[in-house]
C-alpha cells in the first residue's frame, strides 16, 4: 500500500507523524513541503491538504490530513502489532481524551516560543504590507498571526503559553504518577506520540527546567527518546537547531 507523507523536517506534527510510521514499521516515500517558499499554499498541495498545513500523506490516492487523525489512521489501516490504541473502550475513550487536550493547550502553546524565540526575525524585516499579505493567505492561521503581528506576541500572551505547558507537565506527572509507566497506563499509545515532539522542541528552546520537579515525566522522556522510532523520526537534520544553529547557542549561553 503505497504512503506518501507531505512534510516538513523539523515540523513537531510531521514529527509525530513519523514516529508512528516508525512504530507501526510502515514504509513511505518522503515528499518534502518548503513552507518558507509557501509550497504549503500552492494549488497542488492545497488540493491534497486545504488548510495549507504539514503534514499530510496521500495513502493508495486517497489524502489524509490533521496529524493526530494520521496517527489513528494508521493504526487502524496497518491492525498488526504494535498497537497503539487500547482495546478496552474506556481506555481508548482516555487516549481520546488525552489527544484532545493535547491538540488544544500544549501543541497551540508551544508554537509561541517557537515563533518568538526563533522565527520571528523573519516576520520583522517584513514590511507592514508584507506582513498583512502574508496573515491574510495564512486562513487556517490567520489569527495566530494577528495575535502575534510582525513584531511578536505580547508579554501576557507568551507568558500565558508558558503557564500552559507546565500545566500539561503537571497533568502528565500526576497522570504518570497515578497509573504509568505511559499515559494511559502499560500501554504504550498515540498520547505518548502526540507528546514527544512537544518535549523535544521544549528541550530545543530551552524550557526543560518544567519538568526538572517531574521525575515521572522525566522518566517518560527518557524512555521515549531511548525508542527506535524516535530516532528514525528526528533523523539528521530534522531539529530545530539543525536549521536555525543561532538557537543552539541560545541553548549554550
Amino acid at each position: 500500500m503505497a504512503l506518501e507523507l507531505y512534510h516538513l523536517d523539523h515540523s513537531t506534527c510531521s514529527q509525530k507523524v513519523r514516529i508512528c510510521l516508525a512504530e507501526k514499521g510502515i514504509e513511505w516515500t518522503s515528499c518534502p513541503v518548503d513552507l518558507s517558499g509557501r509550497e504549503n499554499l500552492s494549488p497542488e498541495y492545497m488540493a491534497i491538504n486545504p488548510n495549507g498545513v504539514v503534514p499530510a500523506f496521500v495513502h493508495d490516492g486517497t489524502p489524509i490530513i490533521e496529524s493526530t487523525v494520521m496517527c489513528e489512521y494508521l493504526d487502524e489501516v496497518w491492525p498488526d502489532e504494535p498497537r497503539l490504541s487500547p482495546e478496552d473502550p474506556k481506555k481508548r475513550a482516555e487516549m481520546r481524551a488525552w489527544l484532545r487536550f493535547i491538540d488544544e493547550v500544549p501543541s497551540m502553546a508551544v508554537r509561541v516560543p517557537s515563533f518568538q524565540n526563533v522565527f520571528l526575525d523573519r516576520f520583522k524585516a517584513m514590511s507592514e504590507e508584507e506582513y498583512v499579505a502574508f496573515r491574510e493567505s495564512n486562513t487556517l492561521r490567520r489569527d495566530f498571526f494577528m495575535r502575534m503581528n510582525h513584531t511578536g506576541f505580547s508579554d501576557d500572551e507568551y507568558e500565558n503559553s508558558l503557564l500552559q505547558l507546565r500545566a500539561t507537565v503537571e497533568r502528565m506527572e500526576e497522570a504518570l504518577t497515578r497509573e504509568g509507566p505511559w499515559l494511559v497506563g502499560a500501554q504504550f499509545t498515540i498520547a505518548d506520540i502526540c507528546l514527544a515532539p512537544l518535549f523535544e522542541r521544549m528541550v530545543e528552546l530551552s524550557l526543560s527546567d518544567m519538568w526538572d520537579d517531574a521525575p515521572a515525566v522525566a522518566d517518560w522522556f527518557a524512555r521515549i527518546k531511548a525508542r527506535p522510532s524516535f530516532d528514525a523520526a528526528f533523523y539528521p537534520g530534522s531539529r530545530l537547531g539543525d536549521v536555525y544553529p543561532q538557537l543552539r547557542e541560545t541553548a549554550k549561553a
